[in-house]
């Protein structure tokens, strides 16, 4: 039996082949990896529950990680990762992770997917939405795929996270986004479940623009050095979409500032 016959591929992310092999998962390594182990290891003797544990490498130079069992829900989204209480869940769980990395000291010459942000206040994800995040009973348990992770404010995550999860999105471009004041509702939940600070709350909606646009930079970046998925993600228009739902944000700017800070 070859080692293939035992692999179950995992879907989703769109981005890297990953794969499951019994109580475990393999993913493609790059520069930053190190940088990632060293953290997931960091996260493990912290306590923190809600990443997997690393394991080094496989014979095929792949990373291996823990299996987290649950649901990884993909768009459109399930009812269970769009109801309050996940939101509040994912609040806490962003809190609790960044806390978990504030006394991280990285190894020397290490590497991060994307460059550090200042003020470097905690090791940053990168990408917390709801793809990357495993649900058990409804609620979220943990988050996956640490690739992206990096230092920065706090900030750079949860304007991010707040923009996927609430979600801080246009109404008008597809059916089931909430409109514009149930969003504000949601967006204050989740700020108060994270316990945001007031000088945080007030960057919230300008941070967020800030992440799409890096967002938008680096999916050009890539798909111009050659790299076909993100490519592909430029043809189906996912760069048009985050532009239009940071003018949404730019455009209700006031009305989520007011809910934030009330």
């Amino acid at each position: 039996m070859s080692p293939q016959s035992d692999e179950e591929e995992l879907t989703g992310g769109g981005i890297n082949h990953v794969v499951r092999i019994g109580s475990t998962v393999r993913r493609p390594t790059g520069r930053w990896t190190p940088a990632v182990h060293a953290l997931l290891d960091h996260l493990a003797a912290m306590g923190f529950t809600g990443a997997p544990t690393s394991h080094g490498l496989d014979s095929e130079g792949r990373e291996i990680l823990d299996f987290l069992a649950g649901q990884v829900p993909d768009y459109p989204l399930p009812e269970y990762a769009q109801s309050d209480s996940a939101l509040r869940a994912v609040g806490v769980l962003l809190r609790d992770y960044h806390d978990a990395t504030a006394g991280f000291i990285a190894p020397a010459d290490v590497t991060w997917y994307f460059s550090p942000q200042y003020p470097a206040e905690v090791i940053c994800h990168g990408d917390i939405a709801p793809y990357n995040c495993v649900f058990r009973d409804g609620q979220p348990a943990a988050f996956i795929d640490f690739d992206t992770v990096h230092p920065g404010p706090r900030i750079w995550d949860v304007a991010y996270a707040a923009y996927r999860f609430v979600p801080l999105a246009d109404p008008h471009r597809e059916d089931g986004i909430p409109a514009v004041k149930e969003q504000a509702r949601r967006l204050r939940l989740f700020a108060d479940a994270y316990r945001l600070c007031d000088t945080d709350r007030d960057a919230l909606t300008d941070t967020a623009r800030a992440r799409l646009d890096h967002l938008v930079g680096h999916m050009h970046d890539q798909a111009n050095a050659g790299n076909e998925a993100f490519a592909a993600h430029i043809a189906a228009g996912d760069d048009t979409l985050y532009r239009t739902d940071a003018e949404h944000i730019a455009r209700h700017q006031a009305v989520f500032q007011a809910a934030l800070t009330a």
